[in-house]
C-alpha cells in the first residue's frame, strides 16, 4: 500500500506543502495598526493570526529582523515597538499575506 498524506489525501510525492500553506495564507486577513503606550511610545500590533499552520513564533522573528525592533507575541497577536505599519505591510504581502493597515 502507498502512504497517503492525511491533510491533502495525496500520495506522499504529490503533496506540495507549500501550496496548502499559500491557500492559508491567502486566505487571511492581517490587521496593521498602531497604540500608543507608556511615554507616549508607540507598538506596531498584528491581529488576526488564527490558523494553527501558520507559526507564529517564526513570523514574529522575520518580522523583528526585517524592521530591526523588539516584540512579542501576546495572546494571539504580534507586537512590535515602534511604528512599523507600512514596512510590515510590505512583508506580509511579500510573504503571501493579505494585510491591511487600519
Amino acid at each position: 500500500m502507498s502512504d497517503i498524506f492525511n491533510a491533502a489525501g495525496l500520495p506522499p510525492e504529490l503533496a506540495e506543502f507549500d501550496e496548502l500553506d499559500s491557500i492559508a495564507k491567502e486566505q487571511m486577513e492581517l490587521r496593521i495598526t498602531t497604540d500608543s503606550r507608556r511615554y507616549g511610545k508607540l507598538m506596531t500590533i498584528i491581529t488576526g493570526i488564527d490558523d494553527p499552520s501558520i507559526d507564529a513564533k517564526k513570523l514574529l522573528t522575520k518580522l523583528k529582523s526585517k524592521c530591526a525592533c523588539g516584540g512579542a507575541l501576546k495572546e494571539g497577536h504580534i507586537e512590535l515597538q515602534g511604528d512599523h505599519v507600512r514596512k510590515v505591510v510590505g512583508v506580509l504581502e511579500e510573504m503571501g499575506f493579505h494585510a491591511r493597515a487600519d
